[in-house]
């Protein structure tokens, strides 16, 4: 017995499995990177929010730092909410680093930042 010989119509649906299957690739791959910015980001994001608040609010150090670290739970949760309602990974991933970049940069004008581990 032969085995059945590929004719044009089954080439033509293994390219469209072939280009699902991709399409399923890339969805599962936008959610992880959200998932990795929504997690890191959204982490390193309300960090510096936080030390921005601690340093520049009008009250006692220890207020301002209290004050600081309870926004942060509400800031990390729209961070998260944020990155997951953006039209692309890209766009959430820029919208956390550019801010992110901007803060610290301030921060660090403000001599609040201190990079030294030792």
């Amino acid at each position: 017995m032969q085995a059945p010989a590929h004719t044009a119509s089954t080439d033509a649906v293994e390219k469209i499995a072939r280009r699902r299957l991709s399409a399923v690739a890339l969805y599962r791959l936008g959610v992880a990177s959200r998932s990795v910015a929504a997690i890191v980001g959204g982490y390193v994001l309300a960090a510096l929010l936080t030390m921005l608040l601690s340093v520049s609010l009008p009250m006692a150090r220890s207020e301002a730092v209290m004050t600081a670290t309870l926004l942060s739970f509400a800031i990390y949760t729209c961070v998260v909410m944020w990155v997951f309602a953006t039209r692309s990974a890209l766009r959430a991933w820029l919208g956390l680093l550019i801010p992110a970049a901007l803060i610290a940069a301030i921060l660090q004008a403000m001599d609040a930042l201190s990079w030294s581990l030792a």
